[in-house]
């Protein structure tokens, strides 16, 4: 349990260390919603394959790059929190990402 507390206080230090880029990319993701809502005929729902396509892209990205920039390597977690840290953050990176690509994805696939 100790484990876990410790990750929570990480990630809320780590909030608070980059809060400026998660305003930004609030903003940012805000703004491409408003694009997007704006142009007439976008397609919502024909939009979220691609950005889940994205989604997972970059989270399968983040998981295997993570540990060598961290200066680790898989090697070294050898217990269960250490790969559900390791999943849940690039799980949260590929939330972003597919969060971001859905409005551009919903732009391009305009119905007709």
């Amino acid at each position: 349990m100790y484990e876990i507390w410790l990750t929570l206080n990480i990630l809320f230090e780590l909030g608070l260390q980059y809060l400026p880029q998660v305003v930004a990319s609030l903003l940012l993701w805000a703004m491409l919603m408003l694009f997007a809502a704006t142009r007439p005929g976008v397609g919502w729902r024909r939009g979220l394959v691609p950005a889940f396509a994205v989604g997972i892209g970059v989270t399968a990205i983040t998981f295997f790059i993570t540990p060598g920039m961290t200066k680790s390597s898989f090697a070294n977690m050898g217990y269960w929190v250490d790969w559900m840290n390791l999943f849940f953050y690039a799980a949260a990176f590929g939330a972003v990402a597919a969060a971001l690509a859905w409005p551009i994805a919903a732009s391009l696939r305009r119905a007709a």
